[in-house]
């Protein structure tokens, strides 16, 4: 098969030949039909996470964000068959461990071993392996196309968790996202779904104004207005909500900084090498403030979770967003 194979890191990927994958007696084989590129791909190019423990060696293959049709099934798959339109949740689990059992999946003890594109060779290639298929694929209705589907099941369905499930977000509400990238803009659709107001940081103009085609009721250039006194300003005081979708250390202070009492911090972003997992917070502030603290990392269950995402959404003018979302059923 042909795959982009990383040769060297910080180098351009090369597409050449390389060995198909075997099939997994737990797993399947996808016939990719689309890839998202997310932020965690840079940081594994760039060797960004050596220092947590993620460093890929070359010749390696990326992806993890992607969207297919089974091609074969191991011989203990019960609930696939070759032709099957499938999405694979980038948080896996292997049904066991005590997390999976309680409907934890996404945080499962052996789940960093079975994320392709980071633990083994993933989908930026025509065909990528998968284990514990019954557990972790999750079908694709025939509505929603592979290239609108290939970015969900990572940066949407961690979006969704963090301001739905975990902040709760509520009509009516401030959220303030900083960070429009591609997790930052699920964020912002998402919370402007729920009838939140939402504000929008970044140093982009060009992220800045696609924040308010997906419903942003205003944007601040944060390279050249202070963000925690524009958003006091704009919303009287502080959000209810502010999420961090970077993960450097300015933007987790300045989200936790934009907070009114009582409001609720959601860490979408991973650190860099530069802050190594740590990053400066104003405790007094937390404390006096009673300020919550939520940390997200992707939907709790896939099977039941993704697929009522699924049932919800539809394509929105932009190919690359959703509208539909709901409260209900969460």
């Amino acid at each position: 098969m042909r795959a982009a194979v990383i040769e060297e890191l910080n180098r351009p990927l090369i597409i050449r030949n390389v060995p198909d994958p075997e099939c997994p007696a737990d797993g399947a084989i996808v016939r990719v039909g689309a890839n998202g590129i997310c932020r965690t791909d840079w940081h594994l190019w760039t060797d960004d996470w050596a220092w947590r423990g993620l460093a890929i060696k070359p010749p390696f293959v990326l992806g993890h964000e992607f969207s297919g049709t089974i091609e074969e099934v191991g011989r203990d798959v019960k609930d696939w068959k070759k032709g099957d339109r499938v999405i694979f949740p980038m948080n896996p689990g292997e049904g066991t461990c005590e997390w999976c059992r309680s409907g934890n999946q996404h945080v499962c003890d052996s789940g960093a071993l079975l994320v392709p594109g980071v633990s083994y060779w993933g989908a930026f290639a025509e065909y990528v392996a998968i284990r514990y298929a019954d557990v972790n694929l999750v079908r694709l209705p025939d509505a929603i196309s592979f290239v609108d589907s290939a970015s969900m099941a990572c940066r949407y369905m961690a979006a969704f968790h963090g301001v739905v499930n975990q902040a709760a977000v509520r009509g009516g509400e401030w959220v303030v996202v900083h960070g429009a990238g591609g997790m930052g803009l699920s964020a912002v659709q998402i919370a402007v779904a729920t009838g939140a107001r939402v504000i929008a940081v970044d140093t982009s103009l060009k992220a800045l104004n696609a924040a308010r085609d997906l419903g942003a009721v205003h944007t601040i250039n944060s390279r050249t207005d202070d963000p925690v006194e524009a958003v006091r300003t704009i919303t009287h005081g502080g959000a209810q909500v502010s999420v961090d979708a970077l993960g450097i250390d300015e933007t987790c202070r300045n989200s936790v900084m934009s907070l009114r009492k009582l409001g609720r911090h959601v860490q979408l972003g991973h650190t860099t090498r530069k802050e190594k997992g740590y990053v400066a917070l104003p405790i007094d502030v937390i404390l006096l403030n009673e300020l919550r603290l939520y940390g997200t990392l992707a939907l709790r269950y896939h099977a039941r979770d993704v697929r009522s995402r699924y049932s919800q959404a539809r394509p929105s003018r932009s190919s690359t967003c959703w509208t539909g979302w709901s409260h209900r059923g969460t």
